[in-house]
């Protein structure tokens, strides 16, 4: 069997974009594949400058995605600092890529762009990627069609060190391209932590509701015709009930049916997604020892792999 790996960023708390863009496609792949998915908790430290935040982010990520069906009896979850040969193997690579590669990085070029002065984890954040994914012999890579690039130059160094040192010294990985639907924001705007229109994932019932019916709409009257597509209401709702959504077009486009009618089915839909989940959650993040038991159980067999990876890369390069 194939192995596929995905990496989980943990720099804010997940929300309903998190949830229907990454974490439900992600898991789907688990019958396909030998599935590893690890917590990118030293990617973090880029932009999170705050350790408390930090550690609560990284078991907040964990207990999501355990909460959302992750079983670790069927595959590996661990935080990526608690697999150390990521960085030796980070060094080998970067003797291997010019600086040139890097600058045309898609996170560095747009903070120079934004006139910032980017630190030097942004400038070499996709070596340390590659080496997440050469690491555990992973055969393919789920991305979006716009990360591309970094999965180019994983492959491309991974292809010049077998070239220089030996053929089968790493695995070069396939891009598994996903078609992760667009998840709209309150403001229907892409949702996301930066623009602050996310839905929270785990919120109250309360809360989330009060979340819902503030979503942004067009202003016609309750009997007048209203546009389904394009609205963010029917939007979401076409992601997280798509059976139901031709029912509340229909509705939508008859009139008669108002906004807050939507935002109430909307509510009623995402609860019925997540409810159980918010339970599973609640209860796996109030167990922290049980959560960092699951996180170093998934690091001890991912170093196994990681073990045999460097003892064949040591070998290659004359460090054995």
């Amino acid at each position: 069997m194939k192995t596929s790996l995905t990496g989980i960023k943990p720099t804010h708390l997940p929300h309903l974009g998190n949830y229907l863009g990454a974490i439900r496609p992600a898991l789907s792949l688990v019958d396909q594949y030998r599935t590893l998915y690890f917590i990118a908790d030293y990617h973090a430290l880029t932009s999170v400058r705050d350790a408390e935040k930090l550690r609560s982010y990284i078991r907040d990520v964990a207990a999501t995605w355990l909460a959302c069906g992750l079983d670790p009896e069927r595959t590996l979850l661990y935080r990526q600092s608690d697999v150390p040969e990521v960085f030796e193997l980070t060094w080998v690579l970067s003797c291997l890529l010019a600086t040139g590669q890097l600058e045309r990085g898609h996170a560095y070029k747009d903070a120079l762009a934004r006139g910032g002065s980017p630190n030097a984890g942004i400038f070499n954040y996709p070596v340390l990627m590659a080496a997440d994914i050469l690491l555990y012999d992973t055969d393919v890579v789920p991305i979006g069609k716009d990360q591309k690039q970094h999965l180019e130059l994983t492959r491309d160094v991974a292809s010049r060190l077998n070239h220089t040192y030996g053929e089968n010294t790493l695995v070069v990985p396939e891009a598994l391209i996903t078609e992760a639907p667009l998840v709209p924001g309150t403001d229907g705007e892409k949702m996301s932590k930066s623009r602050g229109n996310g839905i929270p994932l785990f919120e109250t019932p309360k809360k989330l509701r009060k979340v819902i019916m503030g979503i942004t709409t067009s202003s016609e009257a309750l009997e007048e015709p209203k546009p389904a597509e394009g609205s963010t209401v029917y939007d979401l709702y076409a992601l997280v009930a798509p059976e139901q959504a031709p029912e509340m077009k229909q509705k939508l486009e008859a009139g008669g049916y108002g906004w807050g009618h939507a935002k109430q089915d909307l509510y009623e839909a995402i609860e019925a997604e997540i409810g159980s989940k918010r339970e599973a959650y609640l209860g796996i993040r109030s167990d922290e020892p049980k959560l960092d038991a699951i996180l170093h159980e998934g690091a001890d067999k991912a170093r196994l792999l990681a073990h045999a990876t460097m003892r064949r890369v040591r070998s290659a390069v004359g460090v054995d």
